[in-house]
């Protein structure tokens, strides 16, 4: 195994023993019949049922629907993709010559498939308890922000409302680039604030994923002022 898989390792905090689990996890099916699609299923259903156990007992008193709300925020693609840039497993990707033209080790989809499908390696490479450490702590941050206050409300209508309480103007979102082909573009969105020492950026696949994920971001510092 190369270098920059060796790292990814240390980044994810698990060694695999079967290297070719990690290998296959990382493999997109525009490499051919063998790659990641049955670990990415495998790996759906477990970071679903890990994360709607910490909620359960994170929130005790939470009605059925807060809960699978919360949980879709968290298990959603967008939020997948955003752990993958955090790990950089797009440099990791085993592509198509295709996808590597279109820029596919950016792309919001193949992220989150990909890192479904590491946790699906790292279970059968480990244990249940193993995969849900590593699980719980990718997602200890997010998990400890989560309110359910905000189970139904997207980043943009959070900020909104945030701004709105301190009687602050709303933020301006500008689009600042778009590329790749058309049938797999990625868009890079500005989010300006008086409040903000710069703008923040979010990317996705669409405009509007690009700005609730700028807004996220917004918020994320913006919720520390007071």
């Amino acid at each position: 195994m190369d270098l920059i898989k060796s790292q990814l390792e240390r980044r994810l905090g698990h060694d695999f023993k079967d290297k070719g689990l990690m290998e296959l996890a990382l493999t997109h099916r525009s490499c051919g019949n063998r790659n990641n699609e049955r670990l990415e299923f495998l790996g759906d259903s477990l970071v679903n049922l890990i994360i709607a156990e910490a909620l359960f007992l994170r929130f005790p008193e939470a009605k059925e629907g807060q809960l699978s709300r919360l949980r879709a925020s968290l298990v959603k693609g967008e939020t997948l993709a955003k752990v993958a840039r955090e790990f950089a497993i797009g440099d990791c990707l085993n592509l198509g010559s295709g996808e590597l033209k279109s820029g596919g080790f950016r792309r919001e989809s193949i992220l989150a498939d990909a890192v479904e499908a590491l946790i699906g390696a790292i279970y059968l490479d480990s244990d249940m308890d193993n995969c849900k450490t590593h699980v719980l702590r990718w997602y200890h941050a997010r998990i400890n922000e989560t309110s359910l206050e905000k189970s139904g409300k997207d980043p943009k209508t959070q900020l909104q409302e945030l701004l709105q309480s301190r009687k602050h103007a709303l933020p301006v979102y500008s689009m600042s680039d778009v590329k790749g082909e058309a049938h797999a573009q990625v868009f890079t969105v500005e989010c300006a604030h008086k409040l903000l020492a710069k703008p923040t950026v979010g990317e996705g696949s669409s405009r509007r994923q690009a700005e609730q994920q700028a807004a996220s971001e917004a918020l994320a510092l913006l919720g520390e002022l007071k």
